[in-house]
């Protein structure tokens, strides 16, 4: 394979010499002008905001410098009753990550607890066992709701939850869009003791007077700047409006914008700020560009990076639901492990291609930035932009997927030929 050398710096280009191009159908010639064009499917959504490709270039800044962080517990050291340390043990966790080391003391004490941190930093256990130790002997059902920006997400707290409370006889309901109502609606008339859900689907049943919140003595909003992002707010409000003044908020987010910052001052009473954020993950992350001259061109360059023994784990961003489908099943006639997941699948059938990746099944997940939101899949070794993003904040947010807990990340995105 020829290599062009990339004319502002960072990891060469890679390019191939022409000819011999295998066929692969699409509805949009040629690789994409960086932040050109508009979102898939004519003329349907906004228009795409222009990025330099120079943005798309970086060389990772080493982690070498960065003092591991020395947790002043051991979650033996934690208050909780016998089979919770038991369930605890049982995942292997021994030392808590930060945000598990000083947020867990406030939330036993019952104090609400705003916390700062990246994604993929431990947070969900941050919340989880210490309102799993306190809601032991609370007879109110349901006493407890989580929020989450999406389904994916708030379908791994439900596991976790359900991990966490083995054999301490807590339950759950998993409240989202997606999936069947009616079930859901069974569900609830169980009165569980955890509900987890999204916004959306939240609001749907609070309406239908089938969710009723007047007794929850537990707020916990989870990646609150991704729901604000993804226009939750009118929901939220509506929601936590229904539930008690006296109640502990947890509140999650990544970062602390006005916004955010005035529904703290609404939901929150006398806080505890623990701020465990470290630097924006694209720093840490190699980031280069590769320039195609069309779009087969692009699935020959794709094919050849995804066949180097690097790339175990690829987390692939394409821009419409037809043309993620399409890109995973050419990749998998092509021999190349693949799985999709956008709005067109259903939640099982997401749910299967996620576990499929995180399990290692599937080397490749090819995804649409809203399906792939709230994702935390751990040691994605390169994040490939197929498709250039709509804005800078949605390359963050993909490149973020990678370069995590000290590893290396790689990103690549293909451009134009110039």
């Amino acid at each position: 394979m020829a290599f062009q050398q990339n004319s502002r710096g960072g990891r060469p280009n890679q390019g191939r010499p022409q000819g011999g191009g295998r066929s692969f159908g699409g509805n949009r010639s040629g690789g994409g002008r960086p932040g050109g064009g508009r979102r898939g499917g004519g003329n349907r959504g906004p228009a795409k905001k222009f990025i330099h490709p120079s943005k798309f270039i970086n060389k990772a800044v080493a982690k070498a410098d960065e003092i591991p962080y020395a947790s002043k517990h051991k979650f033996a050291d934690f208050p909780f009753g016998a089979q919770l340390h038991h369930n605890v043990a049982s995942k292997g966790y021994e030392t808590p990550s930060a945000i598990q080391d000083q947020a867990i003391p406030h939330i036993i004490e019952g104090k609400d607890v705003i916390g700062l941190a990246n994604t993929g930093t431990g947070k969900t256990a941050a919340f989880l066992l210490p309102i799993i130790e306190r809601q032991s002997g609370i007879t109110l059902r349901p006493s407890v709701l989580i929020m989450a920006p999406t389904r994916e997400l708030a379908q791994q707290i439900d596991e976790q939850f359900r991990v966490f409370a083995r054999g301490l006889d807590l339950y759950s309901t998993l409240v989202v869009g997606g999936v069947n109502i009616d079930r859901q609606i069974r569900d609830l008339k169980r009165r569980p003791h955890f509900i987890i859900g999204t916004p959306g689907r939240l609001k749907d049943l609070m309406r239908r007077n089938v969710l009723q919140l007047k007794n929850m003595t537990t707020l916990v909003l989870d990646e609150a700047d991704r729901m604000l992002d993804m226009g939750f707010l009118p929901d939220i409000r509506e929601i936590v409006n229904e539930m008690p003044k006296e109640r502990q908020t947890l509140f999650f987010s990544a970062t602390i914008t006005p916004e955010i910052q005035a529904l703290v001052n609404t939901f929150l009473t006398d806080p505890e700020t623990v701020s465990v954020r470290t630097s924006e993950t694209s720093e840490h992350v190699e980031q280069d560009v590769i320039e195609a001259r069309d779009k087969m061109h692009k699935v020959e360059l794709l094919e050849d990076l995804l066949k180097q023994d690097a790339y175990d784990k690829v987390l692939i961003f394409g821009e419409t639901k037809f043309g993620v489908q399409r890109l995973s099943d050419h990749l998998d006639n092509v021999g190349i492990p693949s799985a999709a997941i956008h709005g067109n699948k259903n939640q099982s059938q997401r749910q299967r291609a996620l576990k499929q990746f995180k399990d290692n099944r599937v080397k490749v997940l090819v995804a649409t930035d809203v399906a792939a939101r709230g994702l935390d899949i751990p040691n994605v070794s390169h994040v490939i932009n197929f498709d250039t993003p709509q804005t800078y904040e949605d390359y963050t947010h993909r490149i973020g997927r990678t370069g995590r807990g000290g590893a290396r990340g790689h990103a690549h995105t293909f451009i134009e030929q110039r």
